[in-house]
């Protein structure tokens, strides 16, 4: 692999660690601010799935090092979930679940974004971007359940 092609899939992998690790501050925020009986299946899972982001995001993160890149500190993180923030009103389930399928659909279109860059030159990457957009296929067909459920009512 080039030097270029390398670097350009670190870029990538950077900016899905980034994804990943802000996923997880505002999953843990919004699994602690919901309130009310419903509230509780969905924070259940967002407590569930902040762990497993955080696999992912350490996953990448290895990736990153063995590729020769340099894993970004805070300082290098760059947020901007706002779909995902906790809503003012802790009832508004709505809001989380809108937010975590429009998070879900980003994550699954940027690993669509690595997995296109190795084709033919990273197999390793490719497979353990294929692997992780998997796991988010599945946080998204979870969450548009709970959607399509909250807007019925």
């Amino acid at each position: 692999m080039s030097d270029k092609k390398q670097a350009a899939i670190v870029g990538l992998l950077k900016t899905s660690y980034n994804m990943e690790l802000e996923t997880v501050i505002n999953y843990v925020a919004n699994s602690v601010h919901l309130d009310g009986v419903r509230a509780d299946p969905i924070k259940s899972n967002l407590a569930v799935d902040a762990t497993e982001e955080l696999g992912h995001a350490t996953s990448l993160a290895k990736r990153i090092k063995v590729l020769g890149g340099n894993v970004p500190g805070s300082m290098a993180l760059k947020m901007g979930q706002t779909e995902l923030q906790p809503p003012k009103d802790p009832l508004d389930l709505i809001a989380v679940v809108e937010g975590v399928v429009t998070a879900e659909k980003g994550a699954i279109a940027q690993y669509q974004k690595v997995i296109d860059a190795c084709d033919g030159v990273d197999p390793v990457t490719q497979d353990l971007c294929i692997q992780l957009m998997g796991d988010e296929q599945e946080h998204l067909r979870q969450f548009k359940g709970y959607l399509a459920e909250l807007k019925r009512d």
